[in-house]
């Protein structure tokens, strides 16, 4: 199925699933059976010269959702769901290891931070909160107070933005959704929904008579 190169190898290219390129990797027949059986990608390090789980330490691990070989089967594309901060492991915790940038004709899409990847960033800045808590985050402190708690700020924010749309003022309701966003985000982070799902869910109403 997959051919490897003379070293046992298999160069990987590791993609969002906004199309965005994270990374690129190798991998052995190991590591390449292990991102099959776990749904989650595992990596062979030429200089360590031993498989790796990407994430395993800095929690930015990446759920496989398509796996496809080229014409020769000899590079393997990846589709991921990027949890954690991002693909990058350097101290800029950057969500793309392509961001040096070396010469551009104009600003690339991602450079203008598209709204549907902002909610992914905040998303993923709550899930990091969940999985390392920090002293004084109100994340961690919606989480452990548990789903009612959440569910109380949620109704809040929600009547909040009511009242805001009430009094005509666009910078009021602007600040009051945002805060309905944010803790909408919290519940899904605490539920264990990815945002993926609700892309699915609002892709499928776009498409049908009426919406």
């Amino acid at each position: 199925m997959i051919k490897y190169d003379e070293n046992g190898l298999v160069p990987t290219v590791i993609q969002d699933t906004q199309g965005r390129v994270l990374m690129t990797a190798y991998m052995n027949e190991e590591a390449f059976n292990k991102t099959l059986q776990t749904g989650e990608t595992w990596f062979y390090s030429r200089r360590r010269k031993e498989v790796w789980k990407k994430g395993a330490e800095s929690g930015n691990v990446q759920k496989v959702r398509r796996i496809t070989a080229d014409c020769d089967r000899d590079t393997v594309l990846i589709v991921v769901e990027q949890r954690g901060h991002g693909a990058c492991d350097d101290d800029l915790e950057n969500y793309s290891c392509f961001h040096n940038l070396i010469m551009s004709d104009g600003p690339d899409q991602s450079d203008l931070l598209p709204n549907r990847e902002t909610l992914s960033w905040l998303y993923a800045t709550i899930e990091d909160r969940r999985r390392s808590p920090k002293v004084g985050s109100y994340t961690n402190y919606l989480m452990e107070n548990g789903l009612d708690k959440i569910l109380k700020a949620l109704g809040e924010e929600a009547i909040e933005v009511i009242i805001a749309g009430k009094n005509g003022g666009n910078e009021e309701l602007i600040y009051e959704v945002s805060d309905l966003l944010f803790h909408l985000l919290v519940l899904l982070v605490y539920r264990n929904i990815a945002l993926e799902e609700i892309w699915e869910e609002l892709a499928g109403r776009s498409s049908l008579s009426g919406k």
